[in-house]
């Protein structure tokens, strides 16, 4: 029962730090997003992509090394950079088409982020927690084995070349 409780406390406190590091990725972005919009008259695409980019780097690093450290992922460091980049762009193009949809609908961009931020928050963590910054990383690694040597080299780059 106390480890029960422990676990659910050491939770609370990864939620609560997600919480601070998604503050620090939207107030940052949104920093950039009035930059790109009113500094240098952006369109919205370009506007969101220079925040989201902004954004993203000061996310990633939070997340990855104050949230959910864990030494296991530093032998992953690969493949959860490319988890978290996948993750990514799909949110990129979510996060447009809320942003953009609420714009036509009348609202502007800049409250459309909060809305976009709200659906995000619950997402991502969902995402980072299981599948970015799991727990128990499993390494996808493929092997090679002198038969894959050798058949790719039965049937590699040159491999008719025999009789010319």
């Amino acid at each position: 029962m106390a480890a029960k409780r422990h676990t659910k406390k050491l939770e609370i406190i990864r939620f609560t730090e997600y919480l601070i590091s998604g503050g620090a990725y939207f107030w940052s972005g949104y920093l950039m997003f009035f930059v790109g919009d009113r500094v240098l008259g952006l369109s919205l695409w370009w506007t969101k992509l220079a925040a989201n980019v902004f954004g993203w780097t000061v996310n990633y690093l939070l997340q990855r090394y104050w949230v959910f450290k864990n030494p296991t992922l530093k032998k992953n460091q690969t493949e959860v950079t490319l988890r978290y980049g996948v993750i990514t762009l799909v949110d990129f193009v979510i996060d447009y088409f809320i942003v953009a949809g609420l714009k036509a609908a009348g609202l502007t961009p800049y409250l459309g982020q909060f809305v976009s931020a709200g659906f995000f928050t619950v997402w991502n963590y969902a995402w980072y927690k299981w599948w970015v910054f799991p727990e128990n990383i499993k390494r996808t690694k493929v092997h090679v084995t002198p038969a894959r040597i050798v058949a790719h080299r039965a049937h590699g780059p040159g491999a008719y070349r025999k009789g010319s």
